[in-house]
């Protein structure tokens, strides 16, 4: 069952509601800012209802963020100037409001963005705690750009970095990844996190050499991190419009997924702005809603499951709301939708490749594994799904060689990526002596496991050689494999 919490200010203008494995909406009135709405999510709820996807969800109460929790990433003197805006006139909110960039004050805004925040703390709390395998929280003010003694672009409080600070010291993580999809990057969080190895941080984001907002120079590929966070933060920058669904995946499977196995989180935390889909005004990216499904599918094979999502941008609404919707049916197990386009990307970079048989009848997609651990993820990430994505075959068979050496978590969490493709149809054939694989793989297939890789080994130089002259031989043929780089 949902729960509703309803409140009102002095205006009306205030509304919470929840749902899902988390779901949370916070409306508040801005009589300036044009995109920045309550209808994004009014517009979502409706959307779920149409989906009938309220129903299926697991409601998570709301609370207010304490002040102590804020100030694990905010400055004591930036909370009271939030504070302060509570009792304040409209003048003298117009004010403050321009000392920041792209920032809207109104005297409900200090409460509704303790609430988006409280409401982000407790869906970690239900996914670390086991309540719910992951979640997703719809909140507004969104966060990401906030900073330590700053608002900036629609964002009080950075929601998702306190997250993970509160994850750290609540449940001693010590390993989190946060992937930021909004089409803006998430300065807050880079800067935050700019020198801390523990939690890695990957955004991609429209560039346009350093012309888009908020138009910084750290905003590029060469921003690493520093100190003992160098190497810990990824940007990839879009230097042009258009990017679409090959583009997304491309990423995913050449840049940040071979990197968060090796990393190996323990907790999964998405800035999940949808600015960065179809039709949105602020973007102009053409990456379809169930481009977002797919996303979401990559990611909940990191962490054991443990994937908390919360709600960024997202300024065209109808985009807006499909997409929550698709990545919410994600989430409930639903089998993904196929994707629309040619699997072609614009951009190219290089990660090494592995070994894959496939044969051709009615769009037949045939993985015969026969892998060792080593070079396992090189072949996954590399080879295996930028072929498949290419194909989008009508079914999937993984034949599971009699003497391969890939481990049953392997084994299981390469059936269950394929799972993204041919609308979930996979025959997996399977000897009979292999009873224990057998019943994960059919607690797979049913939605009642999902798999982890476990202990990370890198493909030794041979390999990587030898997989890297096999993809070069058949990028011609499969354009999600043209993706090299400097």
């Amino acid at each position: 069952m949902c729960s509703f919490f309803l409140s009102r200010d002095t205006d009306g203008s205030l509304f919470t509601f929840i749902a899902k494995r988390k779901y949370m909406f916070v409306f508040f009135f801005s009589p300036i800012c044009e995109i920045e709405v309550p209808e994004r999510l009014s517009s979502c709820y409706e959307q779920l209802q149409g989906y009938n996807l309220i129903e299926r969800c697991t409601s998570v109460p709301v609370r207010e963020a304490t002040e102590d929790e804020i100030m694990l990433v905010h400055s004591s003197d930036y909370l009271e100037i939030v504070k302060s805006t509570e009792k304040m006139k409209q003048e003298e909110l117009r004010k403050i409001s321009a000392d920041f960039d792209a920032v809207y004050f109104h005297p409900t805004t200090y409460l509704c963005a303790k609430l988006a925040a409280g409401a982000t703390l407790e869906l970690v709390d239900a996914v670390m705690l086991g309540r719910t395998r992951n979640g997703m929280a719809l909140v507004r003010p969104p966060g990401h750009h906030s900073q330590r003694n700053a608002a900036n672009g629609f964002c009080i409080f950075n929601n998702v970095a306190i997250a993970a600070k509160y994850a750290q010291k609540k449940y001693g993580l010590e390993r989190i990844l946060i992937v930021d999809w909004d089409v803006h990057h998430g300065q807050g969080i880079q800067y935050i996190f700019d020198e801390d190895p523990s939690v890695l941080y990957f955004s991609w984001h429209r560039f346009e050499h350093q012309q888009f907002w908020p138009s910084l120079k750290e905003s590029d590929y060469d921003a690493v991190g520093q100190g003992k966070g160098k190497g810990f933060n990824i940007n990839v920058p879009w230097n042009k419009v258009g990017m679409g669904n090959a583009d997304y995946v491309a990423v995913f499977l050449h840049v940040l997924l071979p990197l968060v196995f090796e990393f190996d989180p323990e907790l999964v935390l998405v800035s999940a702005g949808f600015d960065s889909g179809i039709g949105d005004p602020e973007g102009q990216m053409c990456a379809t809603p169930e481009c977002f499904a797919h996303l979401t599918h990559f990611l909940m094979h990191l962490a054991k499951g443990k994937l908390c999502l919360v709600l960024e941008g997202g300024y065209h609404l109808r985009s807006l709301s499909e997409s929550v919707c698709m990545t919410i049916k994600t989430l409930l197990g639903d089998p993904l939708p196929r994707l629309s386009g040619e699997m072609a990307p614009c951009l190219r970079y290089m990660f090494a490749c592995l070994h894959h048989l496939q044969c051709m009848f009615c769009r037949v997609l045939c993985v015969f594994v026969d892998l060792e651990t080593t070079t396992f993820i090189s072949a996954l990430t590399g080879l295996i799904l930028p072929v498949a994505y290419s194909y989008q075959p009508d079914l999937t068979v993984v034949i599971i060689g009699q003497n391969q050496s890939l481990s049953q978590n392997g084994i299981s969490l390469l059936i269950s990526l394929l799972q993204g493709l041919a609308q979930s149809q996979v025959l997996v054939l399977i000897q009979e002596s292999e009873s224990k694989l057998l019943q994960d793989v059919i607690k797979l297939l049913m939605g009642d496991f999902t798999p982890f890789l476990g202990n990370y080994t890198p493909a030794s130089k041979e390999n990587v050689q030898m997989l890297t002259e096999l993809r070069q031989q058949l990028q011609q043929e499969w354009k999600m494999l043209q993706c090299s780089g400097k």
